[in-house]
């Protein structure tokens, strides 16, 4: 997203734990697998099937190529049976230069369906609303903050009231209101976690919450405690493994330290709804690889 360059925001996040210290504290079984497995170099074998359980991609995923063709890009991800779309406010717009109503036809013949979308600015109230009927007119379920770091907690206690407000215009028009968390929030900041006073301080029947599993983990806080602590306040997540090479790093799903046949689980126990892929680096593989194969490792995942 064009708020932050999410590479940069790792590399500025030095003196996050190497891989020994995330495993040591990250180490709760909902989390990492109780023998403490390390990164693997292929996929694990995760189960019996997923149940045919829908699984979404977050378009981000793929910025450095879906621009060159969406359409093209768009029928190869319906090819892996991704069944769900989240989209972002890039370059060429939330709906890919197609419109809102193109966009939405052209996800009915792949069968696919555009359930969220990360956009830019949401307390541009005016603009915000424009975005919000758009989506309410192809059945869009969610519009979703992606980035939203403050400097103080009183700062974060205006954001829970932006947020507040961006629900009620989203509620109004039959839509739902996200945030999408980075590791920040996850940080105490004077006593207190910002992520605790945003739940605290936003109303539940206005405002839900993407949990980015990836980030809470880079922080070396445990996602499985998170979501117990706020049944029913986490509706999406982003579905995206972590490694370690000194920092940590976004890799291919099944291949880093996130034990996801144990936590998917328990996230839908806990309310979660939406199970969105995602993945930011690409060591060793491509884009699209890293898309087919996410696929591939979800359909393996009984959740």
């Amino acid at each position: 997203m064009n708020t932050i360059n999410r590479r940069s925001f790792l590399r500025l996040s030095g003196g996050l734990a190497s891989g020994t210290m995330i495993a040591a504290s990250m180490g709760s079984a909902a989390l990492l697998s109780a023998c403490g497995r390390e990164e693997s170099a292929v996929p694990a074998a995760a189960g019996p099937g997923n149940n045919g359980n829908k699984f979404g991609l977050q378009l981000y995923t793929l910025r450095d190529v879906i621009q060159e063709d969406p359409r093209a890009v768009l029928a190869q991800v319906a090819s892996y049976d991704y069944k769900q779309i989240e989209s972002y406010e890039g370059p060429m717009g939330i709906y890919w230069g197609m419109g809102n109503t193109g966009f939405k036809e052209y996800m009915d013949e792949l069968g696919m369906t555009m359930i969220s979308s990360h956009v830019n600015n949401f307390n541009d109230f005016d603009s915000f609303s424009r975005k919000v009927d758009e989506a309410a007119e192809i059945g869009v379920k969610y519009l979703i903050c992606p980035y939203a770091q403050r400097n103080s907690l009183d700062e974060y206690r205006t954001l829970a009231e932006e947020f507040n407000r961006a629900g009620e215009i989203a509620k109004n028009a039959g839509l739902r209101f996200a945030y999408h968390n980075h590791g920040y929030t996850f940080e105490e900041m004077e006593g207190q976690y910002p992520q605790d006073l945003l739940m605290e301080n936003t109303d539940a029947d206005l405002v839900d919450f993407e949990l980015d599993i990836y980030w809470v983990a880079a922080v070396n806080a445990d996602p499985a405690q998170w979501l117990r602590k706020y049944p029913g306040r986490f509706a999406l997540s982003h579905v995206k493994d972590i490694r370690t090479n000194g920092q940590p790093q976004s890799t291919t799903l099944g291949q880093g330290a996130i034990d996801w046949p144990t936590l998917l689980p328990l996230a839908r126990e806990q309310g979660m709804e939406y199970f969105i892929v995602e993945q930011e680096d690409y060591e060793g593989t491509t884009p699209l690889q890293a898309v087919a194969d996410g696929a591939e490792y979800m359909r393996s995942i009984e959740f």
